[in-house]
């Protein structure tokens, strides 16, 4: 039977050794021929992606080729120029992947706005790391700049900056989404976690300076789009319990009851599998629906049959 998916991409289907355009479109071109399985068992796909290592490498090359009557860009705008290149490099190899197939469908991107909180928490506790490393001088140096900026040492590495990472409410452009499917579309949207808005009193919304974690945009976007499953693909099979430890257990058919046992346990790493089962264990609470983690070198065997970690209510 015809499902309705939202997968969600992790930075190892993307990202490469040189990052060079060149090289990230050929490991896109690969993680297309993947993701064309599921259209090749009848459903409906919607494919949203991580951006986190070229909203680095643009900060930094704007941060290196600042001059007078250039100046950078600010993060709303950063993280809509890579939503619109990854888009593109995805629908590109779609397409071709779809052509040699013989498959009628076409791929869309859209650049998507994330509604959030203009109260949420996380505005007074900027904790998102991005851009450059730099040493103490010169973070100093960059916060009498921008006295708004928070810098903090990074695993004593240097010091870069943090944002605010904020949940996320809406998916505003989710019903164009929906409508590219009900038209044998498939939308690619919410790249990076989506451009993070704020709503005023009037309903405009406006660019701020934050991040919103992808795996939460995902499973809001699934939640939006009324989709039957969540996936979301990282670099292992399952998700585990006593990860690196001799009585390692990996988790395949569970539920949000037991996960969220599993998390006040403190079995998954924060800023790593963490987000991930909390953001799966949302869709599930949310709509009834299933949420999967597993990777996308496994995903031949999860079309085959439940594989990887799934998740019900």
């Amino acid at each position: 039977m015809s499902k309705r998916i939202v997968v969600a991409l992790g930075g190892n289907a993307i990202v490469t050794k040189d990052g060079s355009a060149a090289s990230q479109m050929a490991s896109i071109r690969k993680t297309a021929e993947v993701l064309a399985q599921f259209i090749k068992a009848g459903d409906q796909l919607v494919i949203t992606h991580g951006n986190g290592p070229q909203v680095g490498n643009l900060l930094l090359q704007m941060t290196n080729g600042q001059a007078e009557g250039n100046p950078p860009m600010p993060l709303d705008t950063a993280g809509a120029m890579t939503q619109g290149s990854i888009g593109y490099w995805l629908q590109k190899s779609l397409d071709d992947v779809f052509a040699e197939d013989g498959i009628d469908k076409k791929a869309v991107t859209i650049v998507t706005q994330t509604i959030v909180s203009g109260d949420d928490p996380a505005f007074e506790a900027p904790s998102k790391p991005i851009g450059p490393f730099y040493s103490k001088e010169q973070a100093a140096d960059e916060k009498a700049n921008h006295p708004d900026y928070t810098f903090v040492e990074d695993a004593g590495r240097g010091y870069r900056r943090v944002v605010p990472s904020p949940r996320p409410i809406e998916i505003k452009e989710a019903p164009v989404a929906s409508l590219l499917l009900n038209n044998g579309m498939v939308p690619i949207a919410s790249g990076g976690g989506g451009i993070p808005v704020v709503q005023n009193a009037k309903g405009q919304l406006n660019g701020v300076e934050a991040v919103i974690d992808k795996d939460f945009s995902a499973a809001k976007l699934a939640e939006n789009v009324k989709a039957d499953e969540l996936i979301i693909l990282t670099a292992v099979d399952n998700a585990c319990i006593n990860f690196g430890k001799p009585d390692q257990k990996k988790l395949e058919g569970t539920t949000v009851d037991e996960m969220n046992g599993y998390i006040k346990d403190g079995q998954f790493a924060a800023g790593s599998m963490l987000p991930k089962v909390q953001a799966a264990c949302s869709f599930v609470e949310r709509t009834g629906g299933k949420s999967i983690i597993t990777s996308l070198e496994n995903v031949s065997s999860l079309i085959a049959g439940e594989s990887g970690t799934v998740i019900t209510k």
